[in-house]
């Protein structure tokens, strides 16, 4: 399995004996030894990922880095975070997926209000199995843990990444004191509960509940 390693906070260096990963399609900054790169189709799941994205609306475009060598990649200096996923599930937005081990499955999912709200659409992606992924922020990704005592709130716009056993409620953030104008936070928030991680990014999307 390669080897993921951060190289600063902006730059992400996999070393491969031979393996594969799939990376974000132009993410590419340096490598050596022998490497070689194939776009994919549909994110890396054939022509049915191909149809079903295209269907959902959720866009994607990845490369196959595979061979014996070390590839550098980044995207538009954004902060980049590490996770490790052991047979669970990764749900991420496309556009904030960098690089994943190529054992690892994709696929999309339908996040209903959540991704209505930040304004990504109805779907989103999914990252499963066992191995590393790597994700872009905007700015330095807090994980934030939930448990069954303590939920999680959080702004849609700064939401990137969740991954654990996770349940999550839509829910407006509209009150008396917003509607007097005393409110200072956005009008829809995603609440979190159960077990799992979620990732937060210290700079907000805009999104179509917009501030109250």
């Amino acid at each position: 399995m390669a080897t993921f390693r951060l190289q600063g906070s902006r730059v992400l260096a996999v070393d491969m004996t031979g393996d594969a990963v799939k990376a974000k399609n132009g993410s590419m900054v340096a490598y050596d030894g022998h490497v070689s790169f194939k776009k994919m189709t549909g994110g890396g799941e054939g022509i049915r990922g191909m149809v079903t994205r295209r269907l959902t609306g959720e866009q994607m475009t990845v490369m196959e880095v595979r061979g014996n060598g070390t590839c550098w990649f980044a995207d538009r200096a954004t902060e980049i975070s590490l996770v490790q996923l052991q047979g669970d599930k990764l749900f991420v937005e496309s556009s904030n997926l960098l690089c994943s081990d190529a054992a690892l499955r994709t696929g999309t999912t339908f996040t209903g209000l959540r991704g209505a709200t930040q304004g990504n659409g109805l779907f989103t992606t999914t990252v499963e199995g066992t191995g590393q992924a790597a994700i872009m922020s905007d700015g330095p990704a807090v994980a934030l843990r939930v448990s069954g005592d303590y939920p999680l709130t959080v702004d849609p716009g700064a939401y990137i990444a969740h991954q654990g056993n996770l349940r999550q409620k839509f829910q407006s953030g509209v009150t008396f004191r917003t509607l007097m104008g005393e409110g200072g936070g956005e009008a829809f928030q995603i609440r979190f509960e159960g077990d799992g991680l979620v990732y937060v990014q210290p700079s907000e999307r805009n999104t179509i509940g917009g501030d109250v």
